[in-house]
């Protein structure tokens, strides 16, 4: 359904959704009949827009105020997200903002956002605290355009406890313990309890004072829930292979300095696996299936996640390059870091490939992303003895392996995929001959 709005001269619209009336801020979502609206008390006008209809149009970013004052409101999260913690807020009342400048962060499911000042202000007072759950257009500050009526209290309470008592009031606490003394001396000594014996064999635990508790982020509770339904859904099993990295690593270092000059981004080895992992994938279209109820959905595109704290997806990457995979990843990779990496670049996936020999892994059974079916652990390359046509010699070697859910993928197809994987990486030629 088209937006539409009652015609009073009252200028209305949503991204920041400004209304130009000078209006109180009494504006609050109201639900019926398929519609959400948008009433905003005392001045007639109705705002109203269908559910369905996509960003920005689901929720009010901000709200009006009244006069010099506006309110900094949570923002949309996306469309599986519904609320999520206030973690932290990165201003002080009291403090200038300008317009878009981050003044709280929230913390949610999948990815920590910012609650931005509408305009150029200063903080006048905090509606929400730390730690509370806040919902998409909670109000969390009110900020004061001009500055005026912002109160300053921590720096006036500082100088009242620094007034130092009168000079009576000191001599008299010092008396005081001198008497104290004096009773204690007077007190016979009490030997003190013998300590409590202990066998040889019984356990002493450490102390309460030498622990921290610390509360889980959302983050890591969405993590460890998602890991533990996993294990509970799927029939895990996971089958290994070895892959020798001689030729891979060597294509890499002949072509690494004209990559660059071409492309603009290094060339690393994960490019090598993605190409790899399509290619198996399209030999073994099962690991891309997916239970559903008493069905198999079979995809006929390949979106590859990249496990790590956060899972960013490579879409499409049937149909992508080398080039062309190493710059997603490198995009995705800095927008993980800065945090600026949105819900719609970490949702889906049909595959996962978790490179877990960065961090000097030797062997792994990584865990199934859901609702995929399979995940490809790669580890850490390690020069090993190997016969290579009669003779031994050493030969850069990588373990590799399957994890999958047996309910859906034979032991035969996990198989096959990884040999796939192996004959692509050890001769990247295949690929150009599609064999």
């Amino acid at each position: 359904m088209m937006n539409q709005y009652i015609n009073t001269g009252v200028s209305c619209y949503n991204e920041r959704l400004l209304l130009n009336t000078g209006c109180s801020s009494n504006l609050r979502p109201e639900r019926g009949d398929g519609y959400v609206r948008h009433l905003l008390v005392n001045v007639p006008v109705l705002y109203e827009y269908d559910v369905t209809h996509p960003f920005p149009f689901h929720l009010p970013v901000n709200n009006c105020n009244e006069g010099d004052t506006v309110d900094a409101v949570v923002p949309y999260m996306g469309e599986s997200i519904s609320d999520g913690t206030l973690a932290k807020f990165l201003k002080n009342v009291g403090d200038r903002v300008e317009v878009d400048e981050p003044i709280a962060q929230i913390e949610t499911d999948k990815v920590t956002i910012d609650v931005t000042s509408p305009e150029a202000g200063v903080i006048q007072k905090f509606v929400a605290k730390e730690g509370d759950t806040v919902e998409p257009g909670n109000k969390v500050a009110v900020i004061s355009k001009s500055g005026e009526g912002v109160e300053h209290a921590a720096p006036s309470e500082k100088p009242s406890e620094k007034v130092a008592p009168p000079a009576e009031d000191k001599k008299e606490e010092k008396a005081k313990p001198q008497v104290e003394t004096t009773l204690v001396k007077e007190k016979p000594k009490e030997s003190p309890p013998p300590p409590p014996k202990r066998s040889p064999t019984e356990l002493q635990l450490p102390p309460k004072e030498r622990e921290r508790r610390v509360p889980m982020t959302r983050l890591r509770k969405r993590v460890a829930t998602r890991l533990k339904d996993s294990q509970n859904t799927f029939a895990l099993l996971t089958t290994f292979n070895e892959v020798d990295m001689t030729n891979l690593m060597k294509l890499r270092s002949d072509y690494k300095d004209t990559f660059v000059e071409k492309h603009g981004v290094k060339l690393g080895f994960m490019s090598g696996f993605v190409k790899a992992a399509v290619s198996a994938l399209q030999n073994q279209p099962i690991v891309n299936a997916v239970i559903d109820g008493d069905d198999i959905i079979y995809r006929d595109y390949i979106d590859i996640s990249i496990a790590g704290l956060v899972v960013p997806v490579i879409r499409n990457a049937e149909q992508m390059n080398f080039a062309e995979i190493e710059k997603t990843i490198n995009t995705l990779a800095k927008k993980a870091n800065d945090g600026s990496i949105s819900i719609d670049e970490m949702a889906g996936g049909s595959f996962t490939i978790s490179n877990g020999g960065v961090y000097g892994s030797l062997l792994s059974t990584p865990i199934i992303n859901p609702p995929q079916s399979a995940i490809l652990g790669m580890h850490s390359i390690v020069s090993r003895p190997m016969v290579v046509g009669g003779n031994i010699v050493p030969r850069p070697m990588m373990y590799i392996a399957l994890t999958y859910d047996h309910r859906l993928i034979d032991g035969r197809e996990a198989v096959f995929f990884l040999r796939r994987i192996k004959d692509v990486v050890e001769d990247p030629r295949r690929l150009l001959l599609d064999v």
